[in-house]
Order: C-alpha cells, then sequence, then structure tokens
C-alpha cells in the first residue's frame, strides 16, 4: 500500500458533509448530483472544486485499488447501521489512504495527549521537520487541521493558535471497533500491542472501549497472539 500512497495529496479543505454525501453516494443513499450540488454551492471555480473531488474520490468514491475492500467494509457498516458515526469512518479512511494526514493526527495525538491542547505552531514545526520547510507543507497542514476542526475532534481558539482536542469519543459498535482497529493497523504499518492499541495517536478523538481483546478475537483479518513477555500483540493477518 504504501508505496503507491500519495506522500502528500489531502490538500483541500474537506468540510465532513462532504465526505458524508460522498459515502452515502458510494452505499447507494444518495445521488451523485446531490453531491456535485453541495460542491457547486462552496466552490466559486471549476479547479478549486476538481481538486476538492480529488480527495473525496480517493476516500470514498475511487479508492486506490489496494484500498478498496477496506472502504467497502467502511461502506457496509454505514448501510447496516446508518448511525454509524460519519467522522469515525471519514478518519479511517484518511489516515488509511493519506500518510500526511495520518502523521498530521499523530503529531496532534502526541501534543494534545498530556495536557490536551497544543499550538499550531509546534504541529507545523514538528511537520517542517518531516517533509521539509516548505509554503505547500505549511498550506497542506492547515488543511487538515481545518479539517479535523470541521469534523468536531478539534477546537481552535487565540486567533487559531491554540488547538484543544474535544471529548473522546466512543466508537459504538464492535464492528466498528475491529474496523477502527485495521484502520490503526494498517496507517502505523506494525503490529501493535493490545494494551496500547487506544492510545495510539493517530486516532487521538476516539475511543475503542473495553474488552478489546475479546472484541478483536471474532476479527477474520486480525490476529492476536502473545509475545516473549506474555503481552497480546494485534496484527493484520494479510501483513504476516
Amino acid at each position: 500500500m504504501r508505496p503507491t500512497a500519495p506522500q502528500i495529496g489531502f490538500d483541500r479543505f474537506i468540510r465532513l458533509d462532504w465526505a458524508r454525501k460522498a459515502m452515502e453516494v458510494r452505499a447507494g443513499l444518495a445521488e451523485t448530483d446531490e453531491l456535485e450540488a453541495m460542491l457547486d454551492e462552496a466552490h466559486s471555480g471549476l479547479a478549486a472544486k476538481k481538486k476538492t473531488k480529488t480527495v473525496l474520490n480517493r476516500l470514498w468514491l475511487e479508492p486506490r485499488k489496494e484500498v478498496e475492500p477496506f472502504a467497502q467494509g467502511a461502506v457496509e457498516l454505514f448501510q447496516s447501521v446508518p448511525s454509524t458515526s460519519p467522522a469515525a469512518l471519514t478518519w479511517g479512511m484518511a489516515i488509511v489512504t493519506y500518510p500526511f494526514f495520518a502523521k498530521v493526527a499523530e503529531i496532534v495525538g502526541r501534543l494534545t495527549s498530556l495536557q490536551g491542547d497544543c499550538t499550531t505552531a509546534e504541529v507545523h514545526r514538528r511537520m517542517a521537520e518531516i517533509y521539509g520547510e516548505r509554503e505547500g507543507t505549511r498550506r497542506m497542514t492547515n488543511m487538515v487541521l481545518q479539517s479535523q476542526i470541521d469534523w468536531e475532534t478539534l477546537d481552535r481558539s487565540d486567533n487559531g493558535k491554540t488547538l484543544t482536542r474535544k471529548k473522546i469519543v466512543a466508537l459504538e459498535t464492535p464492528d466498528l471497533v475491529r474496523w477502527m482497529t485495521k484502520a490503526v493497523l494498517k496507517s502505523v504499518g506494525r503490529p501493535v500491542g493490545i494494551g496500547t492499541l487506544e492510545a495510539q495517536p493517530v486516532i487521538y478523538p476516539f475511543g475503542l472501549g473495553e474488552n478489546l481483546g475479546f472484541v478483536l478475537s471474532s476479527a477474520p483479518d486480525v490476529d492476536l497472539r502473545a509475545d516473549s513477555t506474555g503481552s497480546q500483540i494485534v496484527s493484520l493477518i494479510t501483513e504476516q
């Protein structure tokens, strides 16, 4: 998956209602014209709309081939339980599809883990260390942050200088927990200890709940095993 993943790619502000509508279109619960009307209203030019549509396509409408089964799993969750959080589903798709989005999420998650907030300057500094001191890096980091704020995972205050994480949202169903676990494993690209799974900063807005080992034990494509210390390790079966 990683060699073909776009290095940045998530270069547009994506409102949650656009992402939800794109997901509904893919699920057969809405028409393409409805999404087009929303995007037409929000964009003054065709070029800007096209760029936004490209991100929505990658997330929901035309995901990369290697991400397609994962996206379909999300759509089936939404079809079976329409109240499933569109923010959680879109977040999972974003961290799997766009490593840049995942890195911003990871950095925000780490920086806000102790006191609940951080400065935008800290986030930009960390991203510049990874992607370089370029205007594009800064602008695209802002696009991700603005999207996360719109998805109601962050608040911005002090004239935009401070980011505060909102209360953790518990994922509603075991199926959603299993799906989000796979999103984490795909995003980080390695097995994770079950004791640290929920604390992975890349999913800082969401809680996986109790009895995680039991919930994951019935996931057909997730493997649970004990390491040399007796701790449970979670991995994707397809990656073994």
